[in-house]
């Protein structure tokens, strides 16, 4: 099982590899082939296909198994009730493990799932080794922001440093910038988080831009062409950035066999309603995914219809779903489960407290078809 999510493809933090393929087709698209490819391969011989299938949820402000899920210590906590669930996709296949073509058809067969060729979500040297490494990484990473990104909507804001780890292949920056040189200012712009550097890169796209950091306490201003990423169309310094934040207290997480970012918004909003006063979710079941950045952003994540199915499945009436997941949230709605779209924490926020109040969920915004 693992939470398998396609992160912020702004990202310039995000490693090369491991990593997942982004810009999938849908099932639909592949249906005739897959079925095709599955039926000349037989019953017992591997193939090359991954299966996603609804997983398990987990309630960010309940317990799990006899531990809080979130525990805050150094901060004063108050009562909380009802569900902020994360949701997750069951995976099966993928690199150096084995799928059949029964098991694999019977997951296209299945409502629920989905079956996708392998060298779509991963790139062909990748090893199941580097997936679970990753994806343990993107959940580490994804608590840490998830923490900021509560405090920065509580009015309690963290300082935010962005280190340079490593510059990618070919990398505009290369001769310029150097790992372990604190990135300060791109432009004009002072950055203060993360989520900055998407949205002035941009806005610049391919214009030189003067990057300013910060070097054995010296500062430095450098003249760099953002380049064009083949894979998604952004622009990016090639810069892979470590993050880290002065938090004032700490915040420890009851949960460890579950991989990938998508648990961010989730997290954030958990930590949230331990720090405030009153019951945030008056009881209601809600659930959802959704990266977050530490301004606030929440970003698309992979496999959200499975992740409806799971949230229904385990009693959620109220789901959650990133604006940007729109598209593959349309025609996949369980019965009996209400979606809200949501751009950004404090939208989130919003529509827990409001909807927990007594509001109808129906009068909030939701992902339609264009």
């Amino acid at each position: 099982m693992t939470s398998r999510d396609s992160s912020n493809p702004a990202s310039t933090n995000s490693r090369l590899l491991p990593r997942l393929r982004t810009g999938r087709p849908s099932a639909r698209t592949t249906a005739g082939w897959a079925t095709g490819l599955l039926l000349v391969a037989g019953f017992v011989v591997p193939v090359d296909f991954v299966t996603e299938e609804p997983g398990p949820t987990f309630n960010t402000i309940g317990d799990y198994e006899g531990h809080q899920l979130i525990s805050i210590d150094g901060a004063k906590t108050y009562d909380v009730s009802g569900n902020l669930d994360m949701t997750t996709v069951s995976v099966a296949g993928g690199p150096n493990t084995t799928l059949t073509a029964v098991p694999a058809l019977a997951s296209w067969l299945s409502s629920t799932s989905t079956v996708l060729p392998s060298d779509l979500l991963y790139q062909p040297t990748v090893t199941s080794e580097q997936v679970a490494e990753q994806n343990t990484a993107d959940m580490t990473n994804s608590q840490e922001i998830a923490q900021a990104a509560a405090l920065n909507y509580l009015g309690k804001p963290v300082k935010e440093k962005l280190k340079v780890a490593s510059l990618t292949e070919n990398s505009p920056s290369q001769g310029k910038i150097q790992e372990d040189d604190i990135l300060l200012k791109l432009g004009s712009t002072t950055l203060e988080n993360y989520g900055q550097i998407a949205e002035i890169l941009d806005k610049n796209r391919d214009k030189p831009l003067a990057v300013t950091v910060s070097r054995d306490g010296k500062e430095i201003t450098e003249t760099i062409t953002p380049q064009r990423s083949d894979d998604h169309g952004r622009y990016l310094l090639g810069l892979a950035l470590d993050r880290s934040y002065e938090f004032p207290f700490k915040v420890e997480y009851g949960l460890e066999e579950v991989g990938g970012p998508s648990a961010g918004m989730m997290f954030a909003l958990g930590i949230i309603d331990e720090l405030t006063e009153g019951k945030m979710t008056g009881g209601v079941h809600f659930a959802g995914t959704g990266t977050i950045e530490s301004n606030g952003d929440v970003g698309p994540i992979g496999g959200i219809a499975q992740k409806m199915v799971g949230a229904k499945d385990a009693g959620a009436t109220v789901f959650l779903a990133p604006a940007d997941n729109c598209d593959e949230v349309v025609g996949h709605i369980p019965e009996g489960l209400s979606v809200v779209k949501v751009s950004n924490l404090t939208e989130a926020a919003d529509a827990v407290k409001k909807i927990g109040a007594g509001e109808d969920p129906s009068t909030f915004p939701t992902c339609t078809a264009e």
